[in-house]
């Protein structure tokens, strides 16, 4: 198995050269979904801190960084395989940047590359209606949604890269980036 990269290829050649990084790791703690919360809320406070002079700009900026670190962190928690979870972030010329790693399954990894598939082949607007749609008329838990969000509502660029590890494990790689507003409507 080799690997594979689906969505914008150029999103994994990107470099961190500054910002942050950070390692979520197991142990007594238990890695669970308030690491989530609170990691993804510490990299949208570092990085919507230089847009602190305008509150509507910082607090929009903030809230977009927050949403999308959130997605790609709870992702990364709730589907992976026992170790670490590897994230970058950083903010260059008005653009998010983040990347989260971590090892998964292969049968996780080929039902997240069939999804992933169906979405790039779509509208990610009328996908989400539909999910809404389907998720209203049903009991299921998941709700799918907040891939599609960010790709409908914040217009996320992203890219996964899929890399076979050996074994049952895959290193699945998400970089995602968010153009911000460099002016407040308020």
């Amino acid at each position: 198995m080799s690997k594979t990269i689906l969505g914008i290829y150029d999103l994994t050649e990107a470099r961190f050269l500054s910002g942050a990084s950070l390692t979520l790791i197991d142990g007594p703690l238990e890695l669970g979904w308030r690491h989530s919360g609170l990691t993804s809320d510490f990299i949208a406070d570092a990085m919507a801190l230089p847009f602190s002079a305008s509150k509507t700009l910082h607090a929009d900026i903030h809230h977009s960084i927050g949403y999308l670190s959130n997605e790609l962190i709870e992702n990364a928690v709730k589907f992976r395989q026992p170790g670490k979870i590897m994230i970058e972030a950083c903010v260059i010329a008005g653009v998010f940047l983040m990347r989260v790693s971590n090892d998964i399954d292969i049968e996780t990894s080929q039902r997240f590359q069939d999804i992933l598939t169906k979405i790039l082949a779509a509208d990610p607007s009328e996908l989400l209606i539909g999910q809404i749609e389907a998720n209203a008329a049903s009991d299921a838990t998941g709700s799918g949604l907040g891939l599609l969000t960010l790709l409908a509502d914040y217009d996320a660029r992203m890219s996964w890269e899929f890399e076979p590890l050996g074994g049952d494990r895959i290193k699945l790689t998400t970089t995602a980036s968010l153009t911000l507003p460099l002016a407040s409507n308020g």
